[in-house]
């Protein structure tokens, strides 16, 4: 895999220039990573949308069941796909799909053939990358 879906440029502008974040995975946890995740792109700035079955409140945000019910009207720049590796591919097949600008999966959650559909329709992949410590890097 090397660096081919952790291009520094490409991490840079996500973290700068995206607005809003679908977390898919992300439910009323505080004990898990992406709860973590979300909380601290929330206070960076970054609108985020929880999605995960139980469409509970997360983080004072309302949450959808799946990103095909988030409003045609959102415009989603990153998808942050934190389900493990066997899962990975359907979230971006929906992301696609959704016409998310990116995809984001974080460390050890990994599918290299789902990242290049991604990436064969016009989406920016970063794959097994923490945003928290990519912000850390560039801050």
């Amino acid at each position: 895999m090397g660096e081919r879906y952790a291009d520094p440029d490409v991490i840079t502008r996500l973290l700068a220039e995206s607005r809003t974040w679908a977390f898919v995975g992300l439910a009323d946890n505080p004990a898990k990573t992406v709860h973590d995740q979300a909380r601290r792109l929330q206070q960076r700035g970054k609108r985020i949308i929880p999605v995960h079955p139980d469409e509970r409140p997360v983080l004072g945000e309302r949450a959808y069941a799946s990103l095909a019910e988030i409003p045609e009207d959102v415009r989603i720049d990153v998808v942050g796909v934190y389900r493990r590796s066997p899962f990975a591919g359907a979230v971006i097949d929906e992301a696609i799909a959704r016409g998310a600008g990116a995809v984001w999966l974080p460390l050890d959650v990994i599918d290299e053939a789902a990242a290049e559909r991604a990436l064969a329709a016009g989406l920016d992949v970063v794959m097994d990358r923490c945003p928290a410590v990519e912000w850390a890097r560039r801050h």
